[in-house]
């Protein structure tokens, strides 16, 4: 066996801490905050270790310290909230995104010679397709079980989306609501200047789903995820999802 030398056993150190923090920084790009102790069940690691590599992606900008997230309806545990870490600007900036800028031109371009309102024509002509497939995906499903199933099919899409169950604020017997997380958004950035583009897919889910939906929060707007609330009346046997519900 090859004998291994200190300076090559450090540069090989040095390459797989490299590796470890991009996977890291991976996972919060792909699912949004999270606590160490997540991080850690998920890669294997003491929490040590994973704080100890959040700590150099603090250090180089590329993470920072959130709240935790309080989801409307639902009540938080007892004790201290849990530290949550989120990408930056910066972060979310070192993963591909090549055509961000040009399609920020196009658009921009469009809105000069057509106005808001060929700006908006485009992002519901951009959803016409996807918003047929999901129709013919849910086609037939209970209405208490469209989240979940419209959850599953935006994460196969790479939204990383998943249904929660939260309360609906109306305070009538029978309401419940679910929120429709979306951990990941591939136009974040050419929707920060061009908000129809949200719009858009705002009502194309409420469309799919059958019911009228809000959205809470969305990333391009600076929020961790993007979260669409869907307020529903349970009218079918079938229970309604139960605490989170992963796609």
């Amino acid at each position: 066996m090859k004998a291994v030398e200190p300076a090559e056993t450090c540069v090989r150190t040095a390459s797989d801490d490299a590796r470890t923090r991009d996977r890291v920084a991976r996972a919060l790009h792909e699912h949004g905050p999270q606590s160490a102790v997540a991080l850690s069940e998920q890669f294997g690691l003491t929490a040590a270790a994973v704080r100890r590599h959040l700590d150099s992606l603090i250090a180089a900008g590329r993470v920072e310290e959130v709240p935790e997230r309080k989801v409307r309806g639902k009540a938080r545990g007892r004790g201290r909230p849990a530290k949550l870490f989120a990408l930056t600007e910066h972060g979310r900036d070192s993963f591909p995104h090549a055509y961000d800028d040009l399609a920020v031109a196009a658009l921009g371009y469009l809105r000069e010679t057509g106005g808001d309102a060929a700006v908006a024509e485009f992002a519901h002509r951009r959803f016409a397709p996807v918003e047929a497939r999901y129709q013919a995906l849910l086609a037939g499903v209970a209405a208490d079980r469209r989240p979940v199933e419209l959850a599953a099919a935006l994460s196969a899409d790479g939204y990383a989306a998943s249904a929660e169950l939260a309360g609906s604020g109306s305070g009538q017997p029978g309401q419940v609501g679910v929120q429709i997380c979306q951990h990941h958004c591939p136009v974040s950035h050419v929707a920060a200047d061009f908000p129809q583009l949200c719009e858009a897919e705002t009502e194309f889910l409420g469309r799919v789903l059958g019911t009228h939906v809000q959205r809470l929060a969305t990333i391009a707007h600076g929020d961790g995820v993007c979260t669409t609330h869907i307020p529903l009346t349970l009218t079918t046997p079938e229970p309604p999802p139960s605490g989170k519900v992963d796609a």
